[in-house]
């Protein structure tokens, strides 16, 4: 808060707590007392104005802002109602448990609900027991935007799940043995969308149904030497993705993992991000990542693993390691933990 303080002299805290932030000058949110929506005058904005400035996780150096202006927010939303068809939901319930100030809540729980004339769920429950509780109360059809991290803790439990009429998820892969696995327990498609700070939602897809993912209308896509580049739609300048992909023509592409995850052993190459893909499919696992050490010498690098998977042994894990990825890539030794130290959008 110091460090945005200093940059962005302007800024100052709205609350609708009794309590700001004592380093900045607050400004209270009034109560909300209800009334006709005759009494709501829907405040009109310049497609110009910068309405948001978002942050990189840092994950990789210092943060780096993007500026969001309002034209490009409401036509990012207004792509993902088209592509998603939720025109054909109106009135929908829509329940999130990724925070709204995160870009994919901003983007799937805000701007989605507002563009789309749906209905966003107020609270904010992250316990499997309240969000299955919070859900069971809205009305049909409602909606649950989640993370892979959130939705495996939530089949992990073994009671009833309240039907849902839509799912979506993003933030990490998700595995098609958990997305249909997901479809099953709530009875509603599951559809994710791949994305980043600096370009926003980009893509979708049906988990269970494809492995390609779809350019969202108006955004596309390019290649060079330097790599995938981004650009059209809801993205106002050309943006150069961090992630390996594979171009498949119309709009449509294969994604390979982040370009810093690249891993290198013995002449062969895959990502960090396809190996979890494959770590966390194995039936039992219920979350785990493979972590590169640090170069030894000349040695070799071999891979370890850390991972929740109650019941299994090394032995079962690394069967079934090998008949999905190659044996340079695996693991030695895994390391069996209570759990994963995730952040509250699932990221490690």
């Amino acid at each position: 808060v110091e460090r945005l303080a200093a940059q962005y002299p302007d800024v100052y805290c709205l609350s609708d707590q009794p309590s700001g932030v004592e380093s900045l000058q607050t400004v209270g949110f009034p109560e909300v007392t209800g009334g006709g929506p005759e009494t709501t005058i829907i405040p009109v904005l310049p497609e110009s104005q910068v309405a948001v400035i978002v942050f990189t996780s840092g994950s990789t150096g210092e943060p780096v802002a993007y500026r969001k202006t309002w034209g490009s927010l409401t036509r990012s939303a207004r792509a993902e109602i088209e592509r998603l068809d939720l025109r054909a939901r109106p009135g929908m319930a829509v329940l999130g448990t990724v925070p709204p100030q995160h870009s994919y809540g901003l983007e799937s729980t805000v701007l989605m609900v507002m563009q789309g004339g749906l209905a966003l769920h107020a609270r904010r429950p992250l316990l499997p027991a309240d969000v299955r509780a919070e859900l069971a109360l809205l009305p049909r059809p409602r909606a649950l935007v989640t993370t892979p991290v959130h939705l495996r803790a939530l089949l992990a439990d073994a009671d009833e799940l309240p039907p849902a009429d839509f799912l979506l998820c993003a933030t990490a892969p998700l595995s098609p043995q958990l997305a249909a696995q997901a479809e099953s327990r709530f009875s509603a498609p599951l559809y994710e969308i791949y994305g980043c700070t600096e370009a926003g939602q980009v893509a979708t897809r049906r988990t269970v149904r494809s492995d390609e993912w779809r350019a969202l209308p108006g955004v596309k896509m390019g290649s060079d030497d330097r790599g995938t580049w981004v650009k059209g739609g809801h993205v106002e300048s050309e943006i150069l993705l961090a992630d390996v992909i594979e171009l498949r023509g119309r709009g449509r592409f294969m994604l390979h993992g982040r370009t810093a995850d690249l891993v290198n052993i013995a002449g062969k190459r895959t990502s960090l991000a396809h190996l979890n893909y494959h770590l966390n499919s194995i039936e039992g696992v219920r979350d785990g990542t493979f972590v590169v050490p640090e170069q030894d010498g000349e040695a070799v690098t071999r891979l370890l693993a850390y991972v929740v998977a109650p019941g299994l042994t090394s032995e079962a894990l690394l069967t079934a390691l090998r008949q999905r990825i190659d044996a340079a890539f695996l693991p030695r030794p895994i390391h069996f933990v209570d759990a994963l130290p995730r952040n509250e959008t699932g990221k490690l």
